[in-house]
Order: structure tokens, then sequence, then C-alpha cells
């Protein structure tokens, strides 16, 4: 029984129920599970625990590892209080509000860096390594599902192994994992990743078959993603950042079939690069941590010809399209583990251009991608820091506004900085596109007010420049005005409220807001 999903013989005799399994799982435990943006997640098995806490209302907490975020296990074992601790990345509502209650520690990091942290032993004894699998094969090789995620890290340090086999996961996936796992440091030798599709590793997560305790069947199916469709404003940011690609090949600072593009995660990134089917930019590479639906609809019309990824993450239609013709892509398809796909010495060996989204920006150029009112958290910071550092490119993108108006995106300075200046070289709202490469502070906030700024907010961070450049500086402030914008937000809940507002009123609320944390 299901010989072409367990090849190991001496392994089928480990088929057990996920019941059986979850029982393992004790108060304190470190638990690494596979999984990648909602992609490739372990899920049987953390759901079946979850049952148990609701079931007996034990008090069974665990230290949650994983590559990214994950599917419907998120929310389910926040709400039955089933997590202390979450690393790297999430993007679940109900997970990130115990965490912004403090209910949840949550530790946001650079996703190439977590491998790095479980190698040195930083986490101490990892109990249980949770892989989602295709098959298994004759030498217990694990060969994941639609995404690799940290998932070789995981089986190499975990004290024990358990797959769940998702038998909904074609066996055409088989062939389009590249697993390269590089040795511990110091010494340790160069990656030999010097073009897109090289493979440089196995096409399965090497195991030995004693580590494996159990492996579970599995029929559940990746939680689909939420993309929104285009809009004029992502066509918008779209045209800019083609017209800019195109500027630069002309000039020479770019060849002509201009290096990998990496996009990140979400709906605006998603349509931007869904844009590039109407570019004069044939034969183009990705190399990224995430392949949303834009990544396949250029693959199928020939626009992108290699990716190299980390995951799949799909919306329900494109992945049910991406697994019914798996054959016409596993050419020119490599899924990685993250701290490959991410990983700062090839990001920069390749000359990747970086496309990613921001929450905020300031008249300097940091970038704000992960706090709102700088103390909540949305998702994390993910990939981003990773390509922004070491890309040839570093682009980011945000529209100029948010909720109708009532927040501009472009601040006079950002109340979290997870991409300082000298991290970004472009960008771009549906307004326009600011190059900001070689431009001193005090030119990079004309370049980004000329061009990014929403009318509603323009005149206001003019005379905010010239009230700071007043006072001197090399970044010019007035500290004492720098977070106005979001101190109105908090007390009338829009920037503009300034108009109708006495300045005095503002900084009594903002006074108010020190004494009592929002």
């Amino acid at each position: 029984m299901f010989e072409d999903r367990i090849r190991n013989v001496s392994l089928r005799s480990r088929v057990l129920s996920v019941d059986e399994v979850q029982g393992w799982i004790h108060d304190g435990m470190t638990i690494a599970v596979s999984g990648f943006t909602k992609s490739g997640d372990a899920k049987a098995v953390l759901k079946a625990l979850s049952r148990r806490i609701s079931k007996t209302n034990e008090n069974t907490r665990i230290r949650l590892l994983s590559g990214a975020s994950l599917g419907d296990t998120d929310k389910i074992l926040a709400e039955k209080g089933g997590i202390f601790f979450r690393l790297p990345f999430q993007s679940e509502p109900f997970l990130r509000d115990r965490i912004n209650r403090g209910d949840i520690e949550y530790v946001d990091q650079h996703l190439s860096e977590t491998a790095e942290w479980v190698r040195s032993g930083w986490f101490g004894k990892i109990d249980f390594a949770i892989i989602e699998a295709t098959a298994i094969t004759e030498d217990g090789g694990i060969i994941p599902t639609t995404s690799v995620g940290n998932s070789p890290i995981f089986v190499e340090k975990a004290d024990k192994v358990i797959v769940e086999i998702n038998l909904s996961a074609p066996l055409d996936l088989e062939g389009f994992h590249d697993i390269y796992v590089p040795a511990a440091r110091p010494h340790r030798k160069p990656i030999p990743l010097v073009n897109v599709a090289d493979r440089i590793g196995t096409p399965y997560i090497p195991c030995s078959p004693e580590k494996i305790v159990a492996i579970v069947l599995s029929t559940e199916e990746d939680t689909p993603s939420t993309v929104s469709a285009a809009d004029p404003d992502t066509h918008a940011m779209a045209e800019f950042i083609k017209e800019f690609l195109v500027h630069e090949v002309r000039r020479g600072r770019l060849p002509r079939h201009i290096g990998p593009l990496q996009i990140g995660i979400g709906s605006v990134t998603n349509a931007v690069l869904s844009g590039f089917g109407n570019s004069p930019f044939d034969r183009l590479e990705l190399y990224t941590e995430v392949m949303q639906d834009a990544a396949f609809e250029l693959l199928d019309a020939g626009k992108v010809q290699l990716a190299s990824s980390c995951s799949f993450t799909l919306s329900r239609s494109m992945r049910e399209h991406v697994l019914s013709h798996l054959g016409q892509y596993q050419n020119r398809v490599v899924l990685r583990p993250q701290e490959i796909s991410n990983h700062p010495e090839i990001v920069r060996r390749l000359g990747v251009i970086s496309i990613n989204a921001a929450l905020e920006v300031d008249i300097y150029g940091n970038v704000n991608s992960t706090h709102v009112f700088g103390t909540r958290m949305m998702n994390g910071i993910g990939g981003s820091g990773d390509f922004a550092r070491n890309a040839a490119l570093s682009i980011f993108v945000t529209r100029s506004t948010a909720k109708d108006g009532k927040i501009s995106s472009i601040v006079p300075f950002v109340t979290h900085v997870d991409h300082p200046e000298h991290d970004v070289d472009v960008i771009v709202t549906e307004r326009g596109i600011a190059d900001l490469r070689g431009l001193s502070p005090r030119q990079r906030a004309r370049e980004i007010i000329s061009h990014l700024v929403h009318p509603d907010y323009k005149d206001e961070l003019i005379e905010y420049v010239r009230r700071a450049e007043s006072l001197g500086g090399h970044t010019p402030h007035v500290l004492s005005e720098a977070w106005d914008w979001h101190f109105r937000m908090l007390k009338y809940g829009d920037m503009r409220s300034l108009v109708h507002a006495a300045r005095s009123d503002v900084l009594e609320f903002a006074s108010q807001y020190r004494r009592e944390p929002f």
C-alpha cells in the first residue's frame, strides 16, 4: 500500500494516525515544521494537537519554528493557546493579535538567517521536525511538496522526524527540488550556484530512515493565497518600473537581458510583476523566495524562461492549473531551501533586481515594512532585507495613500525602520518613481516629495522640509513634529486633520499617548 509514496520498505510499518502521533507532543517542546507562505506546510499533526487541547483543556504550548507563514495551523493553534513562541514570520490576523497583545513571543527575522540559528544550536534541542512530503525515497530521502523553506536544516537537527505524506500532492512534483545544505561555519565552502537554473544538491532532503519515527497520511491542500487583481495604481507602478529599467539598459547600467527579478509576497508586488507581460524584456529570469500567480502567468506567456524559488504560493485556480501541468514547468523551475533562495552571496553574485512592498517610507528613503504606528506588528520583514541590501537594484513599491486617502504612505519620519535609506535605491508609487542613488539626504527629500507624494500631503511635506533644513543637520528633522501625522491619525482617524485642529491639540494628544501606550 502506497509503495509509490513510501519506497523504503522498512518505513511502511511506521504509518500512524494523527491522533497517535500528536500525543507525543508536550508542553514546552520545540517543534519545527515545513511550510513557507502557506505553502507545503505541515498540517495534519498540529491540527490534531489543537483538537486535543480543545477537548482536554490542557495547558500545552509549543515553540513553533517554520520557514515562513503557515496556513490555517497558525490560527487554529493560536486560538487554542497552543503557541508560546513563534519564529520567523507569520501573516495570520488572530496570531498577529496575540503577538501584539504580548500573549505570544515573536521574533521577526531575516528569512535567510533562521537556518544559521538552528545550525549553531541557538534553539537548543528541536524535539520534532514535522515535514510535509510528496514521497519518501528508498534511502529515506524526503521529497517536499510545494515549498522547501527551512525543512532541510530542521530534518538535520531535530531529534525525531515525522513525515506527513500528502496524497493530494502530485508525484510529478518529484524533480523540482534542489536541496543544498551549507556546511557549518567557519571554513564553509562557497555555494557553487552561478546561474538561476543551476542544480547543486539533491532532489530530496537527505534523512536517515532511523530518524523517521512516524509517517502520517494527509490529503489537506495548501491554503490558497488571496491575491488581488491588478488595478490602475499597480498598473502605473509597473509602467514606471519598466520605463526605468529600459532607461537603465540604454544608459549601459544594466545588461540588455536584465538580471533576475525577485518579487516579494503580496497583491501589489504580484500585480507589478504581472505588468512585465507587456514589456520589451524577454527571456526574463526569476531568483526569488516566492512564486505567486504572476510568475506562472509569465512562464506560460514565454516572458519568463527560468525561475528559482523557495515555494509556490498560489490562488486556488492557479494552483489547480500548475499542479495539473507540472510537466511543462519541470525543466524551467527549481525549488530551493530558503537559506539558498535568500542567500546574500548569491543575490549579489547574480545581480538580482529586487522589488518589495512597503507599509510606509519617509522623505529620506527609510522603509517601514512591518509595524503600524511603530508598535503593532503586521507580518514581518520576511526576505525583503535579504534582497534589499544585496540586490543590484533595490526597489520598494507602495501606494501613495491608504484608507481612502486618510493615511499618507510617505511621511516625514517612519515610525519603524526595517530598511534604512542605505539599502533603498528606488521607490515607486502610482504617482511616480524616485531614483535615490547618489543623492544626499536633502536631495532625496526633494526627489521623493516631487515624484511620489499625493497632492493632499505635498505642500505640508514641503513646508516640513523647509523648517527642518532651517535647523541644520545632514539629515534635517524637526523632531518635535516628525511623528505628528501619526498622532493625528490616532486621534482623528485622518492624517490630514491638522487642517481642522490646532497644533497644540495634537501636541497634547501626543503627550497623552506617551503616558498611555496605544
